[in-house]
């Protein structure tokens, strides 16, 4: 037996256990929120709870870009707060305003990364902005399909596909690797933007 086999295997544990770490804590943090408490007890029954759904529900192991930007994720999340209350205000005036139907439509947005934490990030996002929700996703072409609220016309449509990509850039900016920001700049430099 090799005396490199000990060591190699220690640190294919170690990395491993680093990848998963923040799903661990968002693990626990989800079982402490379900049970509405922040006690110690509650985190050790949540740890149990996160080593037994990564051991008995095994997933592919989703890869991380290991880069975190605090300035561009602050930004992210000041800027999802401020969607947050004028897409409630926009949807309230919608259906206070008995002049005239608020349209719908279905719009395609094809995303530029390819990356599936990225998608879900932009997913998850557009969905809790009132107006929008997700309905459908074609992870091999990157499109999300959303059902979006107050559409008249093309240049509506236009406005929710640039803001879909508004927040695929800032969520690359704040999380994404430096290959995929470079990808987000080059492609704004071509659309003549400045994302």
């Amino acid at each position: 037996m090799s005396p490199d086999l000990p060591q190699s295997w220690l640190r294919r544990a170690f990395v491993t256990a680093w990848r998963q770490l923040p799903f661990f804590v968002w693990l626990i943090a989800l079982w402490m929120l379900l049970w509405g408490q922040f006690t110690w007890l509650a985190f050790l029954t949540g740890l149990v709870a996160a080593l037994i759904v990564t051991r008995v529900f095994r997933l592919p192991p989703v890869e991380l870009s290991g880069r975190v930007n605090l300035w561009w994720g602050l930004v992210f999340i000041l800027e999802f707060l401020v969607s947050v209350v004028q897409g409630s205000l926009t949807v309230a005036w919608q259906v206070l305003d008995f002049r005239r139907q608020p349209g719908a439509a279905i719009i395609a947005v094809q995303l530029r990364t390819d990356d599936d934490l990225i998608m879900a990030h932009v997913a998850v996002t557009c969905s809790l902005i009132p107006g929008s929700l997700i309905v459908d996703t074609d992870r091999d072409r990157r499109i999300l399909y959303l059902h979006v609220i107050g559409v008249r016309d093309d240049a509506d449509v236009d406005r929710q596909r640039a803001s879909v990509h508004h927040w695929e850039s800032r969520i690359v900016r704040a999380v994404g690797s430096r290959a995929q920001v470079q990808a987000i700049r080059t492609d704004a430099a071509t659309r003549g933007g400045t994302r």
